[in-house]
């Protein structure tokens, strides 16, 4: 169908939420440098992995999604172990893919499905429905139709990437790749992925904002959006619903940047340099890290000031002094 458009109205409270991200992107943007900050990159990318996984069910934890990408030995169900190290490959590519090419598309769906599903990387040829565990939300539409409608997702897109905004386009495209459901499996890992890479194309400070979090953990609203719109034929439902994700992710991701910069001594930057995201550190392994060898120096310059400012938690709050002690970056 040429000049197809997907339907939805834009209401005042999707500009509000538009203006308001726009706004905090804005001011992510001016006054932090991304460059300097690698590693809130990788820790954020690693939470988006971990958190679209576990949507889909898959059972690792944070720390198995970080140790698999780190390339250490996870006990765990192999296939688990796979989508974690495909879903790394595919969000590694997402600043060199076109976010309007549907070759890029299933280029990295094939990436994300690569040893999993044989048909990773082309549309499905059989029928399928979208469930909540063994609930189902709706029936994809028939196989024969998925060439034409991704299509027509593709060129509404193009049509429309310099008039539709970037918050509402990539939201739009969200719900109809969802409701189309083109491929055999990874439908909603894709949708997410591909949510990313239209946000990283507006505004490349979303390839450090954990998106798939804030969906995971509005994982009930998450899919009632996608039902009530199923039942009324349009995507303005879940549009707000995406918004007010992104506009909540971006206060969280201020917070998370201002702990790291502001008000900080060097010692305790130098620490928190030192040390990695959500991994538990002994004492003496920070100190080893550090060059430290003075307890009490560590103690009153590094350790105390940082977890006086919420930056390092212990494992065991409760047992101070607790042998299995160890302190993690926030």
């Amino acid at each position: 169908m040429n000049g197809y458009k997907p339907p939805y109205t834009i209401s005042d409270t999707m500009l509000k939420l538009a203006a308001s991200i726009s706004d905090k992107a804005g001011r992510i943007d001016t006054y932090t440098n991304m460059s300097t900050k690698p590693h809130l990159r990788r820790h954020n990318r690693i939470v988006s992995i971990h958190s679209s996984l576990k949507i889909e069910a898959n059972s690792l934890s944070l720390n198995e999604v970080r140790d698999v990408i780190d390339g250490k030995h996870v006990l765990g169900p192999e296939l688990e172990i796979r989508e974690v190290a495909n879903a790394y490959k595919a969000y590694s590519k997402i600043e060199d893919v076109n976010p309007y090419s549907i070759d890029d598309l299933k280029m990295m769906q094939g990436i994300m499905e690569n040893g999993i599903q044989s048909d990773a990387g082309r549309f499905r040829d059989g029928e399928e429905g979208v469930f909540d565990g063994d609930s189902c939300i709706f029936m994809a539409p028939p196989a024969k139709r998925v060439p034409s409608l991704m299509e027509n997702l593709f060129s509404w897109m193009i049509s429309e990437k310099d008039t539709v905004h970037p918050l509402i386009m990539s939201a739009v495209f969200h719900y109809e790749f969802v409701f189309i459901h083109p491929f055999s499996d990874g439908n909603g890992r894709t949708a997410r992925l591909w949510h990313n890479v239209l946000l990283t194309n507006w505004n490349p400070i979303f390839e450090y904002i954990p998106l798939e979090s804030q969906i995971e953990k509005f994982q009930k609203g998450y899919y009632k959006a996608i039902a009530d719109c199923n039942s009324e034929g349009r995507s303005d439902h879940f549009i707000e619903f995406m918004l007010e994700r992104i506009d909540e992710i971006l206060d969280e991701y201020i917070e998370q940047v201002t702990h790291s910069d502001e008000m900080l001594s060097e010692y305790v930057k130098r620490m928190l340099e030192a040390m990695d995201f959500g991994v538990p550190y002994t004492s003496s392994e920070i100190m080893k890290r550090l060059g430290l060898k003075s307890k009490e120096t560590f103690r009153k310059n590094y350790m105390t000031p940082a977890m006086n400012g919420g930056l390092v938690v212990m494992t065991v709050p409760d047992k101070p002094r607790s042998r299995n002690q160890r302190y993690i970056k926030k």
